[in-house]
């Protein structure tokens, strides 16, 4: 096993990472910014050490910084979290060059997955369902480009090839507005991406957004944990999960499951990994493929008994598999609220001094977080403080039992979704399950 880790994030995702170390006698260095000091993950750290200003880009994105706190403090791997430089190939690439241990994939892997349009083209050779789309990038031919889209079928969407977080997208309903809305997505994509290739695709109306979780060795060996759905999104950002996802069979299941971890093994792919998808009327359409840890993987964690972090941990130290995928059985129904520092009707952030704060318990109930009373939320950061999960014996115990964690929850001093959260769960669409990704922004009347 490894014999000390440098935890290169912070908040809960740091912590968690901390606790799986702990449990496989990891020692632990934990990097931080100035803003970070009474970070939990931070007190409780073998070792620190302070790699810059707030800002994330002089410290969490800084690659010399993250790789000199390994070097002063003997560390062997770093473990990337989510976020910042989980998915950027030159730090997994200068992190190996440098002779340590990179926990996830390789970078040429990274590369490949990170390009939506490479992504698409490896996972057609690997026989896993894609959106119907261009097949490729689109150039300057505006006939060639129209012609794409008749063939595909209004509406379209025009996508950002190295896009992300709901940037660098437009539907296109008609052809008369297809050519400003290429050149408008090339220039946004090129302005926030560094990166001006898009292409084309179906725009599906009323799809739901399931994704697979996966893992692998690196070794031949890669298994799926089943699916989680992530539908109740407000601008493209998730605020809800759960696994598995309501309506997806166990024939299903093993249909998508069995595709991806075929794609995984072909790849060479090394790590924790999800495969996201677009889902309506019974069929699942590609759309990427998240190169990390996920920010929703306890709710998998729940149903299936693996822990996640810990499996990174053994695969990164060059261990196969602890398990097969006749080990896996989902059991029982896991949901996860996303706690933020933010105005629940306004969704302005709300950093701030917390002067006071209970965690919510009982039977199935798991709290995510590195908050405390006294602990000022920062605001240079995402706005993300805690995650909330419960699990029962079957969906409608894991809503009760959220309904009940939520009622719990005191988080005085700054404001937080809670009323949000609360709000889903009561509602009637959400509780019968399968409601799309367009319902919660709808119910909030953002549509």
């Amino acid at each position: 096993m490894l014999d000390k880790l440098v935890i290169a994030n912070r908040g809960e995702i740091a912590l968690r990472i901390l606790r799986a170390c702990k449990e496989l006698g990891i020692k632990t260095v934990a990097v931080h910014s100035t803003a970070d000091r009474d970070l939990k993950h931070v007190l409780l750290a073998d070792e620190t050490v302070c790699i810059g200003p707030a800002r994330g880009i002089d410290s969490y994105l800084n690659i010399p910084r993250i790789i000199s706190a390994a070097e002063v403090t003997g560390a062997v791997a770093i473990h990337p979290g989510y976020g910042f430089l989980s998915e950027n190939a030159d730090f997994a690439e200068q992190v190996e060059r440098s002779g340590f241990i990179f926990v996830g994939p390789k970078a040429e892997t990274i590369r490949i997955m990170g390009d939506k349009v490479s992504a698409i083209t490896s996972m057609k050779k690997a026989g896993v369902p894609c959106v119907p789309g261009s097949d490729g990038p689109l150039d300057d031919d505006d006939a060639k480009n129209k012609a794409h889209a008749k063939r595909i079928g209004f509406p379209v969407i025009i996508k950002a090839s190295g896009g992300g977080g709901g940037r660098g997208m437009r539907v296109v309903r008609s052809e008369a507005d297809l050519v400003e809305a290429i050149a408008m997505t090339r220039a946004e994509a090129k302005a926030c991406f560094n990166n001006d290739v898009v292409y084309m695709e179906k725009f599906l109306e009323n799809p739901r957004h399931v994704e697979v979780q996966i893992i692998a060795d690196g070794q031949g060996g890669a298994i799926h944990l089943g699916e989680r759905d992530c539908s109740m999104q407000r601008r493209h950002q998730k605020v809800v999960e759960e696994a598995p996802a309501p309506g997806i069979t166990e024939e299903m299941r093993k249909y998508i499951g069995e595709r991806c971890t075929r794609a995984c093994i072909e790849i060479g792919y090394r790590g924790a990994g999800t495969f996201e998808f677009l889902y309506e009327n019974g069929e699942f359409y590609f759309i990427e493929m998240n190169t990390r840890i996920q920010v929703e993987h306890p709710v998998t964690e729940m149903v299936t008994g693996v822990d996640l972090i810990k499996e990174q941990l053994r695969v990164a130290a060059g261990q196969p598999l602890s398990f097969t995928q006749d080990d896996i059985k989902l059991r029982g129904h896991a949901i996860e609220c996303r706690i933020n520092a933010e105005d629940p009707e306004r969704f302005l952030p709300s950093p701030g001094k917390i002067t006071r704060f209970h965690a919510p318990g009982g039977m199935g109930v798991r709290w995510e977080s590195h908050i405390y009373t006294g602990y000022t939320v920062p605001p240079h950061y995402d706005s993300m403080i805690g995650k909330l999960i419960t699990f029962g014996e079957n969906r409608d115990v894991a809503i009760a039992r959220m309904k009940n964690a939520l009622s719990e929850m005191i988080i005085e001093g700054i404001k937080v979704n809670v009323t949000l959260q609360e709000s889903i769960m009561n509602d009637e669409n959400f509780q019968h399950g399968g409601a799309n990704i367009h319902y919660l922004e709808k119910k909030l009347g953002l549509q």
